[in-house]
């Protein structure tokens, strides 16, 4: 279909008019009456201006203190939490000093019956045997105190670092910033094997039955816990424990963890160290001894006889654990 366009000079197609239209008008109908409209309304004065730029200030306000007052109850309730975690460990303390006080209740209690069992037996050849027998097995299951000199090994978790948010912080910390059961066992096992004669943690003496674990966020030593930092003392010769001790792959291996990781792992020599007694073990079984066999030649079960040699594992050991990981490299 073609039209003929005045002063064109000639025909034109329908689409070729159709294109001069859409080319002439750019814009939509309505939104040209749209533009018409807005033209013909007055501006906004410099008083309505004003109050939207208040309202909008307003609501900045508002923002802004609504997020204070949630930190700040955020905040509130960390403070809450470190009160009654506060109150929680006076509790604890004051439970332990109460164990403290029957523990030595006891101790006295069985010191008086030793001076009771020595004044009997000392009356005679066999019970001066006995007691020899019966010395040499409370040395072996820990139940003496004892003093000699050794080594001291320290192991601490890493520190807080100063610029943790306590409210905003990290909510679950880095476990391999903390000293773990498994680190206490490695270092106690490797101290077995370096030739360690009596070993304690934080003055919890280590006996042939004892127990190293973890519970919840605690180490537990024999049952009772112990807290960060860890001093595990070990009485023997203090050359040859620190030569052995260092030689351990697992120590080793814990040694390059604290680096990567800031634990802290010291160890020195020291003149002198005191151990108390252990946990007497509680007796379960008995055995006859036969007709003129001499007093303790009967092995007493859980310990080791004098003279054997300890695993040369030392996660073998009674306490027995995998150690930390060694990390790995950056690439």
């Amino acid at each position: 279909m073609t039209t003929a366009t005045p002063g064109s000079g000639g025909l034109r197609s329908a689409g070729a008019s159709l294109l001069d239209q859409v080319l002439a008008e750019t814009l939509d109908p309505a939104y040209t009456r749209a533009a018409r409209e807005r033209e013909g309304r007055p501006e906004p004065g410099p008083g309505r201006r004003r109050a939207g730029q208040v309202a909008v200030a307003l609501v900045m306000v508002a923002a802004g203190l609504l997020a204070a007052v949630t930190y700040h109850l955020t905040a509130a309730g960390a403070e809450g939490r470190q009160e009654i975690r506060a109150a929680l460990v006076d509790d604890i303390g004051d439970a332990e000093d109460v164990s403290d006080a029957l523990v030595a209740d006891l101790e006295q209690a069985r010191a008086d019956v030793d001076s009771a069992r020595e004044a009997a037996l000392a009356a005679s050849d066999e019970g001066q045997e006995a007691l020899r027998a019966l010395d040499e097995a409370e040395q072996m299951a820990g139940t003496v105190p004892v003093t000699g000199p050794g080594l001291l090994v320290t192991l601490a978790d890493a520190e807080a670092d100063a610029e943790d948010d306590p409210v905003g912080g990290d909510a679950e910390p880095d476990p391999r910033n903390r000293i773990r059961d498994d680190d206490i066992q490695v270092v106690v096992n490797a101290l077995w094997v370096a030739g360690a004669e009596a070993v304690s943690i934080n003055g919890q003496r280590l006996s042939p039955t004892t127990a190293i674990r973890f519970a919840g966020e605690a180490v537990l030593v024999d049952f009772r816990p112990v807290t960060n930092p860890y001093e595990i003392s070990a009485i023997g010769d203090p050359d040859t424990l620190r030569s052995r001790f260092l030689t351990v792959p697992e120590v080793i291996a814990l040694a390059g963890a604290s680096d990567s990781f800031g634990l802290r792992f010291d160890f020195g020599e020291r003149e002198s160290l005191s151990l108390p007694a252990g946990r007497t073990p509680e007796l379960r079984s008995a055995t006859a001894v036969p007709d003129g066999a001499p007093a303790g030649s009967t092995p007493v079960p859980g310990t080791v006889p004098p003279g054997t040699e300890l695993p040369a594992d030392p996660g073998a050991g009674p306490t027995g654990g995998t150690p930390r990981p060694t990390p790995e490299a950056d690439p």
